[in-house]
């Protein structure tokens, strides 16, 4: 399995961290290629830094689909560009925040987010409701401290996403996603601490991409380019 690991955010520790707390959860002879956006914001945390992040997302895309691969992972909770990525990728495009989702709805009862950065709540309640977990998601509930100052001091954070996962069972959630690229690696952390079960968005972005690619497989699809998207770097539009 080839995958194509695009991280919007130009912090490439971050991207790093990423692949390292992903590894653990995918077959052994699995390829993954990271790449870390070459435009925008260290971390996206606004609406505005989420525009951008879209655009480096295709740029990375375009300049990479003319190689072959399983699935591309787009490596930021909240996705993005997903849709637009999909419209050209002849390949599946998992995000964190809907594999996330889709993980902790197989599950009975509602799912809380929690994630670092004000601006997120009301963005990953949008984007729930696009993607249709609206009526399972019972709270999306943030830190004063964006990703990015999760990344760069998790020790400091531990204590305010717990208050975070608390919050979220008084909210009525089941179970609380824990949401971001900042925040790879620190559900395994989180998890003897928390009052309610965690979802770690790296170990569901990893489910279900392979969930995805076997589906592929079944059909009879392989790893292949996708023209479209490598027809927007020929255009000149990335």
């Amino acid at each position: 399995m080839r995958l194509l690991c695009i991280n919007p955010n130009t912090t490439e520790a971050m991207t790093d961290a990423v692949v390292t707390a992903i590894r653990p959860y995918l077959p052994a002879n699995t390829e993954i290629v990271p790449v870390t956006g070459r435009i925008g914001a260290p971390y996206i945390s606004t609406r505005a830094s989420y525009a951008v992040g879209g655009h480096a997302a295709l740029d990375v895309f375009a300049r990479h689909a003319d190689q072959s691969w399983d699935a591309v992972l787009l490596a930021c909770f909240g996705e993005p560009a997903l849709f637009a990525l999909r419209e050209v990728s002849a390949i599946p495009v998992i995000g964190m925040a809907e594999a996330s989702m889709m993980l902790a709805a197989r599950e009975e009862g509602p799912f809380s987010i929690v994630t670092g950065g004000p601006a997120w709540e009301a963005m990953l309640k949008e984007f729930a409701a696009i993607t249709g977990f609206s009526n399972r998601l019972a709270s999306v509930r943030t830190t004063t401290l964006t990703g990015g100052d999760i990344f760069a001091r998790p020790d400091a954070a531990i204590s305010a996403l717990l208050d975070a996962v608390s919050a979220c069972q008084a909210d009525g959630a089941a179970r609380v996603i824990l949401g971001g690229a900042g925040l790879a690696g620190l559900a395994a952390r989180l998890r003897p601490l928390a009052p309610l079960p965690i979802v770690d968005c790296v170990e569901a972005l990893a489910i279900i991409a392979q969930e995805a690619v076997a589906q592929d497989h079944a059909k009879g699809l392989e790893a292949r380019p996708s023209p479209a998207a490598a027809a927007l770097a020929s255009a000149g539009w990335v």
